[in-house]
């Protein structure tokens, strides 16, 4: 209890560093909270307007919040894996990543975003959640047959099945993550924080694909029911690793209102890329102010030329080999019914970690 009751103050200490901001109390020392959408309403005194409406009469609306802040924090750290900062949020730093206007933080928020979207959304298709259901189409027009299809092929198209109702999940998602940042009366950092969580929403919401099936008589298709269905999360992760990676330099403009890019004969971004103020730091060294933890002892790949590669990833201070011996299961063999039974073996690795 002790542990627990230490881990939501920490979580709180975050939500202080960063206030107006419940993305630091989801993603800080992997807190219980995170895993507990009931201590999100109950601890979280900061929560106002829509997101303590949502907690006071949606609860359950609430779980699949935290649910998709998960989503969201596992994706992170799978993207950022073979990164100098590889998005891990269990550390104390992680509140001073959360208060610099860097690409890391855009990305941040981005995915937050698109993982409650998501989440939200795929509890309201599963039945999970009485406010939501299905896709309405009752006044969309049919679906369209792909131009492979001839017409006359005698094939009728039309919506069925359960589609993934998105736009639900999209509301609650800007309700939620949105509430306390208000448009127009607002500094440059709350600007491109609602810039990049519409961002990652949007990575969600417009990439939305047509699943179709056919149904006729002796496994003839004389009518196709069609339904949208989001895109799975990591194709919304690796989407959102390429805006990343693209990221434009903002700055205010006078009026203090809209965002402008830096540099000369640079386009405006659109609502689907990311946008940053401030350089990232390097991460090479652990730096507190920064919120760095550095690389030192991170493991490299001593072959590649990519950002996985020692060179990089140690910031050219050299690593050191290990041998690393650990016991796996092997020789997996499955009875009849119903159990598999393996060995345990012994596997060395050779390891390169970082100086």
């Amino acid at each position: 209890m002790t542990v627990r009751l230490s881990r939501i103050q920490l979580a709180l200490f975050f939500m202080s560093l960063c206030p107006l901001n419940i993305i630091g109390l989801w993603w800080a020392v992997g807190s219980p909270l995170v895993m507990d959408p009931n201590s999100i309403c109950r601890k979280a005194k900061r929560l106002v307007g829509k997101q303590a409406e949502l907690c006071q009469t949606q609860p359950e609306i609430v779980n699949e919040v935290a649910r998709g802040a998960r989503l969201g924090v596992r994706e992170c750290q799978y993207q950022f894996r073979y990164r100098r900062w590889n998005c891990t949020s269990h550390n104390k730093y992680f509140g001073k990543i959360l208060q610099q206007d860097i690409r890391e933080t855009a990305f941040v928020y981005a995915i937050t975003a698109a993982g409650v979207t998501h989440a939200v959304t795929q509890a309201c298709s599963m039945g999970e959640l009485l406010q939501c259901g299905c896709e309405a189409t009752r006044n969309r027009a049919p679906p369209r047959p792909p131009s492979s299809s001839s017409p006359r092929d005698g094939v009728k198209w039309e919506w069925g099945g359960c589609g993934d109702d998105v736009e639900f999940g999209y509301e609650k998602s800007k309700q939620f993550m949105d509430a306390r940042r208000r448009r127009g009366k607002s500094d440059i950092r709350t600007l491109i924080d609602l810039h990049n969580n519409e961002a990652g929403r949007l990575a969600v919401k417009l990439y939305m694909r047509t699943e179709c099936k056919c149904h006729g008589l002796s496994g003839s298709c004389t009518l196709r029911t069609c339904w949208k269905k989001m895109p799975h999360f990591r194709e919304v992760g690796d989407r959102l690793l390429e805006r990343f990676n693209g990221a434009a330099k903002v700055m205010g403009s006078n009026d203090g209102k809209t965002l402008i890019p830096v540099g000369h004969n640079i386009k405006p971004p659109d609502k689907q890329d990311l946008i940053y103020s401030d350089e990232s730091p390097d991460f090479c060294s652990a730096n507190r102010k920064t919120g760095s933890l550095g690389t030192r002892g991170r493991t490299c790949n001593s072959t590649a030329m990519d950002i996985s590669g020692c060179d990089l990833l140690c910031c050219e201070r050299g690593y050191w080999e290990e041998t690393v011996v650990s016991e796996e299961n092997c020789l997996c063999r499955f009875h009849w019914c119903c159990v598999v039974q393996c060995k345990k073996c012994l596997v060395r690795k050779e390891l390169n970690l970082c100086h």
